[in-house]
């Protein structure tokens, strides 16, 4: 099996900026994904995709490969990700001379995801032969029925409709949201699907809640800071 792990990694972060190299406890944000997927035992090669030098130059002090610059037309705000994504395994297929089997897409968002979380979903793609296989957490307070829409002026169920004073405890069925973490999807899935997620064929990997942290506003900077406080991963250090 030959397994390509990618991690996208833009330049132009409008909600924090630079966050992709921010640091969490002097640890920069993307050296934990990095950290992570190098110890994993199936990847079989695992590079970084960014449209930044500075960037660029972080990941490979942490150790991973980052041997392009994304082209300008797949770093845009409006840019897809499965499009960076057919780019970078494109670029690698040229060079190799040879198909993958496998793409995963570590988020480095997410910096609460361990080895055993990537394998874990690799494993899971292979024995259940999915399209893909996505990390997604449980909502809980965020549950569809206590979802409203405001319509003029009035609060209105969004798609289900809630019975009042229903405790949470008793909300179902369980609902879950993807995690913004680990997408792992077949070659042609990814090249000839056109897709990530979403298919007949796609299967859930299930995160613990302690994990489902996706770093996108200050205030998930300070909750990874705090949990990662607790755990901290020593062993992440720079290798060049």
């Amino acid at each position: 099996m030959r397994i390509l792990a990618l991690t996208l990694a833009r330049g132009g972060s409008k909600s924090v900026p630079r966050k992709n190299i921010r640091p969490i406890l002097d640890v920069p944000l993307i050296a934990y994904t990095i950290a992570e997927a190098r110890l994993s035992k199936f990847i079989t090669r695992y590079i970084v995709s960014t449209d930044d030098e500075e960037i660029r130059q972080v990941a490979i002090k942490y150790g991973a490969e980052a041997p392009f610059l994304r082209p300008p037309e797949f770093s845009t705000d409006t840019a897809s990700s499965v499009s960076a994504m057919k780019h970078a395994v494109q670029w690698v297929e040229e060079e190799e001379g040879v198909k993958y089997d496998y793409v995963i897409e570590l988020m480095c968002t997410n910096p609460m995801k361990t080895v055993e979380d990537i394998d874990a979903v690799i494993e899971k793609l292979i024995a259940t032969k999915a399209d893909s296989v996505i990390a997604v957490h449980k909502l809980e307070d965020h549950h569809p029925i206590r979802i409203k829409k405001i319509v003029d002026d009035k609060i209105v169920d969004f798609c289900l409709p809630e019975v009042p004073e229903m405790r949470r405890q008793d909300l179902k069925p369980d609902a879950y949201i993807r995690s913004g973490s680990i997408y792992g999807l077949t070659r042609d899935h990814l090249m000839v699907d056109g897709r990530r997620f979403g298919s007949e064929n796609s299967r859930p990997y299930i995160l613990v809640p302690e994990k489902a942290v996706n770093v996108d506003t200050e205030i998930d900077f300070l909750i990874a800071e705090k949990l990662m406080s607790q755990a901290p991963r020593t062993y992440i250090k720079p290798v060049k």
